[in-house]
C-alpha cells in the first residue's frame, strides 16, 4: 500500500516523466484482452505479433500511439513456448504496453541507478531491457523497459545514475524486441526476487495475486487514463 501511495504522491506532484513523448497527438487506449473478439480477425502470422490489429488500431484512432495491457488476460501468448514453462501457462499482463514505430526514443520514468541491462531473446520475450532501481521517501522499487534496439543499450552500465526525463534508449524492432509489433513494455516492480536483467512480464493465473501485488499497476504513476485518451 505504501509503494501505491507514493506513486500516486509522485505523480499528483508532477515528479516523474512519461517514458514515450507522445508529441502533442495523445495516446488512445487498446484492449487486448482475451475478450476483445475484434482480435480474431486478425491473424498472428506471418508478421510481428498483434501487429495487424496495432495498426489498424492507431488508423482509426487516427494517432501513432497507443497504451494499455496492465492486468489484462491475453490470448497471444498461446503462441510462444516462452509462457508454457509449466502446466498453467502464462497469460495476465503485469505492465503498461506503450506501442509506437521502432526507434521512438524511451526515456527514464523516475530518477535511480541502473540495476540491470540485457538482451532477452526469444519469441515472446523482451528483447533489450533496462531495470532502474529506485529509492524514493524510504522505499526501494524498480522499473522494466522492455522490448528496446540493442543499440540503444550501450553504455548503459549498473550503478550509472538516471534523471527523471533522459533519454534511456529506443523501441526495437520485431527482429530484436522479442518479434512483436513495436512497443515499450513499462512495468513496476516492487521486489525483482532475486533476478538480474529479467523480471516476468507475464503471470499465470494462479499467481497474478501475488505478481499483481508486488507489480503495482504504473499508470498509477503515468496517469496514462487522465491525460492520453484513456
Amino acid at each position: 500500500m505504501k509503494l501505491l501511495r507514493l506513486l500516486q504522491h509522485l505523480h499528483q506532484t508532477g515528479q516523474e516523466a512519461c517514458p514515450i513523448d507522445f508529441r502533442g497527438q495523445g495516446c488512445a487506449k487498446v484492449d487486448l484482452s482475451r475478450t476483445n473478439q475484434a482480435l480474431a480477425h486478425w491473424p498472428a502470422s506471418p508478421g510481428p505479433l498483434l501487429d495487424g490489429y496495432i495498426q489498424a488500431e492507431m488508423v482509426g484512432h487516427k494517432t501513432a500511439f497507443l497504451w494499455g495491457g496492465y492486468a489484462e488476460d491475453r490470448d497471444v501468448y498461446r503462441l510462444s513456448p516462452n509462457f508454457h514453462t509449466s502446466a498453467d501457462p502464462r497469460s495476465i499482463h503485469l505492465g503498461i504496453d506503450i506501442w509506437a514505430k521502432a526507434g521512438t526514443p524511451v526515456w527514464a520514468a523516475l530518477p535511480g541507478v541502473i540495476h540491470s541491462v540485457a538482451d532477452n531473446a526469444g519469441l515472446g520475450n523482451y528483447g533489450g531491457t533496462i531495470i532502474v532501481a529506485h529509492g524514493v521517501a524510504g522505499l526501494g522499487f524498480c522499473s522494466l523497459y522492455g522490448h528496446l534496439s540493442l543499440h540503444s543499450l550501450a553504455g548503459w552500465q549498473p550503478g550509472q545514475a538516471v534523471q527523471a526525463g533522459q533519454r534511456l534508449a529506443e523501441l526495437g524492432q520485431p527482429t530484436e524486441n522479442g518479434g512483436w509489433s513495436p512497443h515499450l513494455h513499462f512495468q513496476i516492480i516492487e521486489d525483482l526476487l532475486g533476478r538480474y536483467g529479467d523480471f516476468p512480464g507475464v503471470a499465470a493465473k494462479a499467481e497474478q495475486a501475488h505478481y499483481l501485488a508486488i507489480c503495482p499497476d504504473p499508470d498509477l504513476l503515468l496517469g496514462l487514463s487522465a491525460k492520453a485518451g484513456g
